[in-house]
């Protein structure tokens, strides 16, 4: 373990490097003139986002514009022909005249031709760059496909993408974790690089993501705690948001629908119609002097739930005391963005962003049965809970002539939660970063990133009292820093390290180093081949290590000698521009190795009768690896002026092993010791618990003037392996003489774990320019299904939804 004095020495050598680097840039490009501006699309005035701005000559000088169209190139003086290029618009070139210690402004707006494929320019990987020659996997989804399905919540649209599992809230990447109920999750989720992972359970709030105003969601696969901190120990989602371009935009969309009763055997439990909807908004424009953008957008919505309350037996009392009207979820969510630019200081802006979301929720943790009962909740395995919670984020950014960029940006966030069962819980999180990059024209266009962060999170909650008090904290510094070029017009490569610091309850520390290493290189038209080598570390939470609470005949048990999981991870990929006639697209595979060290499962056993007769705990299994193949394909054609058809499909392979079978990693109340072979219903392949080893993501949507009709297929194959506990609860629970309702799995597992193909359908009609309406299909062969035990899956679901666009 690194020492406190060792981490003090590296954060002041950090800080100088910083500072070196700065003057260094400054005093290189003292004599130098600046080439500053922006790029746009002469349509709609919208910023052009990773756009290039380079020399023929010298393809070492240039850049790329930001995500508000902006740029700036420190050039020594003399006279320039400049190329600006973005795909899908006119190739632009442009003399200048650079005169030193002036600033030459340059404004472009660029053309479009009639037809081309998108490109895509992400920032998952830190730096901007094309989609093509960024050094890890990336996926990306644009709004569109968000619009057309009626996304209520962005889980569901993460479930489309390729290599993404959203299980029970809880995201996975390439088979890195089984489920934990979304607790201690192994993938970091972003909002505008903010992080919406809670300190204190280290879970994602989907419902707290405006996706009425998201641009793109970038899932970087693989090991990426280098460029996303501790908890994206097998990847990371970033959420993009848009900012209002020149004219004013609004929309308002409204939906109303029902759940339609389930296939048998299951049976519906409710009277008249088990409805849902809402109505969602958002406005964007600049204020005044065009040097303010602000965003406001909301959502209210109501769903009665498609699953219904408990029903117990005659000898069992539910203490819970849940109705099928308090299975009801309802949300209410107002967002809203501002940023000031300066207009005396040119490159500065600043400004406040912030989220204040009230809902009311309903978590079921066991059905009531396998059968009849299937969309029932089992007694006392209920949780109703109110829950408010609101962030602030006051931010300030300086683009400096010299081509500096400093970026602080902080969140305090505030969740108060009231829960039934004793699950109550308030928790305060303050975020604080800064960020420093440059690009330095004189060491060959050489790019670096800097930064330091810091997460405090108080929590008070009775079910973390194993800790000795209610009243937990934790605290996560960091150091991170990354190198990366681009050499000639086709390698890049790219260096990073990243320091982790843990502090919990002043008790528990510990630091810890990661690096990361990655390159791509161009070997064709269109051909683009990447290679990553990348470490993963992730601390557990305060929830992981000191929950201890009872949820009807199950527990949750805490595990303080809980202790941090690592790993590492290597990848290989090709991504394949291709164009066959009116068809244009990118075919992407890629072949991944990721090993874990001391991995964190979530486990069913008999850990403590006096307090629970079973349940789950974390608890560290060994070391274990993961292998596969993912592939993906996006493309897109335009043809006979009127068509429009867009295709997104994947398929991931993963092979999820234990490498230490035969470890004993727990022994519990009762002297039974538990290793991955003893505590497996299947150990005869080593496959992990709670996997999928083969996924399938397709969706294909045709457009023929106002009309698009869209179908969308997500598959799941079997789970390979489970907790054998779970069976024995359920001969337990059989044989009490129902003294404790029956837990019943055993004959789903064995006879419907079969896997699963759920298809959705869409059509949709626009009308007068700034109307559309569209009918929505979730699961339309209504499938009866579960993916994780003891937890039913949505039946059909029929939704009509309305959009006004100004």
């Amino acid at each position: 373990m690194i020492s406190i004095n060792l981490m003090r020495t590296i954060y002041y050598s950090f800080i100088l490097i910083l500072f070196v680097l700065g003057g260094v840039g400054q005093t290189l490009a003292q004599e130098n003139g600046v080439l500053s501006g922006r790029i746009t699309d002469k349509e709609n005035g919208e910023p052009l986002v990773g756009a290039n701005v380079y020399t023929k000559k010298n393809l070492s000088i240039g850049t790329v514009c930001d995500f508000n169209g902006y740029y700036s190139i420190s050039l020594p003086p003399g006279e320039y022909n400049f190329t600006i290029s973005f795909t899908g618009m006119k190739t632009k070139n442009v003399a200048v005249q650079i005169k030193s210690g002036e600033i030459t402004p340059l404004n472009v707006k660029m053309e479009s031709f009639s037809v081309q494929f998108d490109e895509v320019v992400v920032r998952a990987g830190r730096f901007e760059r094309k989609l093509e020659e960024q050094t890890a996997s990336i996926e990306v989804m644009k709004p569109r496909l968000i619009e057309a399905r009626n996304t209520r919540d962005v889980s569901t649209i993460l479930n489309l993408t390729p290599g993404v599992t959203i299980l029970n809230e809880e995201p996975q990447i390439r088979g890195g974790s089984g489920f934990t109920f979304g607790v201690g999750s192994k993938v970091g989720v972003f909002i505008d690089n903010m992080p919406i992972i809670t300190g204190d359970a280290g879970k994602p709030d989907w419902s707290l993501i405006p996706i009425e105003n998201i641009k793109q969601i970038e899932v970087v696969k693989g090991a990426s705690s280098v460029l996303s901190g501790s908890s994206a120990l097998s990847g990371a989602i970033y959420i993009r948001t848009n900012y209002p371009g020149i004219q004013p935009k609004t929309k308002v969309q409204a939906y109303t629908g029902m759940y339609t009763p389930p296939r048998a055997p299951a049976t519906r439990w409710w009277n008249g119609v088990n409805y849902l909807g809402g109505v969602s908004f958002l406005h964007t424009r600049q204020l005044g002097d065009g040097h303010t953008d602000f965003v406001i957008g909301g959502i209210v919505m109501t769903d009665r739930s498609y699953l219904g309350a408990p029903k117990a037996n005659s000898y069992v009392t539910d203490t819970s005391n849940v109705s099928d009207n308090d299975m009801k979820n309802r949300k209410a969510r107002l967002n809203f963005n501002i940023r000031r630019r300066s207009k005396k200081t040119e490159g500065l802006n600043y400004g406040l962003n912030g989220n204040i979301m009230y809902k009311k929720s309903s978590t079921v943790f066991a059905w009531l049965d396998d059968t009849t009962n299937f969309y029932r909740g089992y007694p006392g395995a209920v949780m109703i809970a109110d829950n408010l919670t609101m962030y602030f984020d006051p931010f300030i950014n300086y683009y400096s002539p010299m081509g500096l960029k400093h970026q602080f940006t902080n969140r305090i966030l505030y969740r108060d939660t009231k829960a039934n069962n004793d699950q109550s819980s308030t928790a305060l999180m303050i975020y604080n970063q800064y960020q420093f990059s440059k690009r330095f024209v004189n060491v060959g266009g050489l790019e670096f990133i800097g930064g330091i962060t810091s997460q405090y999170t108080k929590s008070r909650a009775n079910m973390y009292e194993a800790s000795g008090s209610p009243d937990n904290k934790i605290w996560n510094a960091s150091l991170f820093m990354e190198f990366e070029r681009k050499f000639g017009n086709s390698l890049v490569i790219s260096l990073g390290m990243r320091i982790e610091h843990f502090r919990l309850n002043d008790s528990i520390r510990e630091t810890k180093p990661v690096f990361r290493m990655g390159t791509s290189i161009k070997l064709g038209q269109e051909t683009y081949m990447r290679a990553s080598l990348g470490q993963g570390y992730r601390f557990p939470t305060i929830t992981e290590r000191y929950i201890r609470t009872s949820v009807g005949s199950f527990g949750v048990f805490n595990n303080p000698d809980l202790v941090s999981e690592t790993s590492w991870n290597g990848e290989i990929g090709i991504k394949q521009g291709f164009k066959f006639s009116k068809f244009y697209g990118f075919l992407d595979i890629a072949g991944f190795y990721q090993q874990y060290n001391n991995t964190i499962e979530y486990l069913f056993g008999f850990w403590d009768y006096t307090f629970a007769a079973a349940g789950f705990k974390f608890v560290n299994t060994g070391k274990s690896q993961v292998t596969g193949v993912d592939i993906s394909l996006t493309g897109q054609a335009k043809f006979r002026k009127y068509y429009n058809i867009n295709v997104l499909f994947g398929y991931t392979y993963v092979v999820p092993v234990s490498l230490e079978p035969d470890l004993v990693f727990a022994v519990d109340d009762r002297g039974v010791e538990y290793s991955y072979n003893s505590t497996s219903v299947d150990p005869s392949k080593k496959i992990l618990k709670y996997r999928f080893l083969h996924t399938v993501k397709f969706d294909f949507e045709i457009s023929y003037k106002s009309i698009s009709f869209g179908t969308s297929l997500k598959y799941f194959s079997k789970i390979e392996n489970l907790d054998q506990a779970i069976f024995d609860f359920e001969d337990a629970t059989l044989a009490s003489g129902g003294t404790l309702q029956p837990i019943l799995y055993r004959n789903y597992f064995y006879n419907h774990n079969t896997g699963n193909a759920i298809f959705d359908m869409r059509l949709s009609y626009k009308f007068r320019m700034h109307h559309k309406l569209a009918l929505i299909g979730n699961n339309i062969f209504n499938r009866w299904y579960s993916l994780r035990p003891l937890k039913a899956e949505p039946m059909r679901n029929i939704t009509l939804q309305y959009t006004l666009t100004l």
